[in-house]
């Protein structure tokens, strides 16, 4: 029986990148940054080569995270957010996210004529609908109003694409790229700088006070003179509310194996089924990559039907191969679709954060770790109170609907409710790599039983607010509805705001 497992990112499957040591021994630097995503090592890079002594801490490795599992779309066209801009501040704060993202694409764009290795390529990217749609009309006014480079594109679309399309918009001149490739490039370029990283060294806490120290998961230390978390999902999300200031959703990506001339451009549909595509090539093979179906972070275990979805779509519409990669990512959606990035909470100045990308992390993580080596450097940064977290811009309407909706959700997938819905199988009905909800014992417990008969026992209680997690069948992990942690089929954390694991044994009497 083969040991591949179903999900694996395109982006990951050749990573040679150097493996750098977990943290074995405390110690002290001027600024710990935690998470090696795109805006960590973008911050962590400005800071070294501006002459700060950086350690950077990734709680698995580079790569693993949400930027290795992205479509990675470099484009300041962020699905419709500029009428929505306008209509929930106005023009003057639309054009300034606009700026913020574009700043960052011409700042990549530096890094390729100075030699970034990352399979950088320039595209147009598309909005496009398959029926009439009002968004797009008043998306193609915002264009007009914020003077951005693009505008009406519904010919050149219908061109490009094999199914019926109604309306389309075009920003010019944006990029697609490979993401493990860049991250690779900043993590070498960081090191020989002088800055250290450690994977495999997951930050669990955080304290109070000047000089922040960062604790690990194995008890090791580090203290800096400042801290920036961007580890995608804050670790302390519980101070300052950042626990009710998400939604967190879901969505999943496939790529297939193309023999026709690969597809130019990047687009993105509005409505309908909100199919993102987009081309790659390596080693003489197109890969036609295939986004969409997305949905509330643990709220779905027959994951694997979404993967279904999108591959039937591919080799309908582009008679594609099966798909040969399937991967998810996890999106922190905020209030009012800026993000969160500066200083966290108003009397610790020395705590920075960068979270909330909204689905588009490669812009806005480039944009948010310029902007936090400007405020950790003492440079001017005109961006600094659009994103700042201490912001208070948001509708208490807005705010009511939105906690409505956390606390909706949690009330649904805490333990006692869930212990009622969840649906119960009989730990021999499992077959071999398959998970589910068992009793053992009288007891409500997650069991996954191995490609060798194992079975491995976790609970079922998240350890972050207590919620209960639920099995999922194409990643091979237990997800929480409530905040979006997930946990390996052993318990593990993989994903935050949890910093610890699940209680785990292993039983090989069932």
């Amino acid at each position: 029986m083969h040991r591949y497992p179903f999900t694996n990112s395109i982006w990951r499957q050749h990573d040679t990148g150097t493996p750098y040591p977990s943290l074995s021994v405390s110690e002290s630097t001027e600024v710990v940054v935690i998470g090696a995503g795109i805006a960590g090592l973008v911050c962590a890079y400005e800071l070294q080569k501006r002459g700060k002594q950086v350690t950077l801490l990734e709680a698995l490795e580079i790569g693993h995270g949400t930027t290795g599992h992205t479509t990675a779309k470099c484009s300041v066209q962020h699905g419709t957010i500029y009428h929505k801009l306008i209509r929930h501040f106005d023009e003057s704060i639309a054009r300034l996210y606009y700026e913020f993202n574009s700043e960052a694409l011409i700042y990549l764009k530096n890094q390729i004529e100075e030699g970034f290795d990352c399979d950088y390529a320039n595209e147009q990217s598309f909005l496009y609908s398959r029926e009439p749609n009002e968004e797009l009309t008043k998306e193609l006014d915002a264009y007009r109003r914020l003077k951005i480079d693009g505008g009406e594109a519904t010919e050149e679309v219908r061109k490009a694409l094999p199914f019926s399309i109604e309306q389309a918009l075009v920003i010019h001149d944006q990029a697609q790229f490979h993401p493990v490739k860049y991250l690779r490039e900043l993590a070498e370029r960081f090191v020989r700088l002088g800055g250290k990283i450690y994977e495999n060294s997951r930050a669990t806490e955080v304290s109070q006070g000047p000089r922040p120290v960062v604790t690990t998961s194995n008890g090791r230390r580090v203290q800096g003179n400042q801290v920036v978390i961007a580890a995608h999902y804050p670790l302390n999300d519980l101070r300052g509310l950042y626990v009710s200031k998400f939604s967190i959703e879901r969505s999943y990506i496939v790529a297939c194996e193309v023999e026709s001339r690969p597809l130019r451009g990047m687009y993105l549909e509005v409505g309908h089924q909100n199919r993102s595509f987009r081309s790659y090539s390596e080693n003489g093979k197109s890969y036609l990559l295939v986004g969409g179906e997305g949905h509330t972070a643990g709220q779905v275990t027959d994951t694997r039907l979404r993967y279904d979805r999108l591959e039937n779509d591919a080799q309908a519409h582009f008679g594609t191969h099966r798909a040969s990669h399937r991967w998810s990512s996890q999106d922190l959606i905020t209030l009012d679709g800026l993000p969160y990035v500066g200083q966290m909470f108003k009397r610790e100045p020395d705590l920075f954060v960068a979270t909330g990308f909204s689905k588009w992390g490669m812009t806005n993580g480039i944009a948010a770790g310029t902007l936090l080596a400007d405020q950790l450097t003492g440079h001017a940064n005109r961006f600094v109170e659009l994103v700042s977290p201490l912001r208070q811009t948001v509708k208490p309407s807005d705010i009511s609907a939105f906690l409505k909706t956390n606390l909706y959700t949690a009330a649904q997938f805490t333990k006692g409710t869930v212990n009622r819905m969840l649906e119960r199988k009989d730990v021999q009905d499992l077959q071999l790599d398959e998970g589910g909800v068992v009793q053992i014992d009288g007891k409500t417990k997650g069991v996954y039983r191995d490609l060798d008969n194992q079975c491995h026992v976790v609970t079922l209680t998240c350890t972050h607010l207590g919620c209960t997690v639920k099995w999922n069948n194409a990643e091979r992990s237990w997800d929480c509805p409530c905040h979006g942690s997930r946990f390996d089929a052993k318990g593990a954390v993989l994903e935050g705001p949890a910093t610890k694991p699940l209680s785990y044994s292993k039983r090989e009497d069932l």
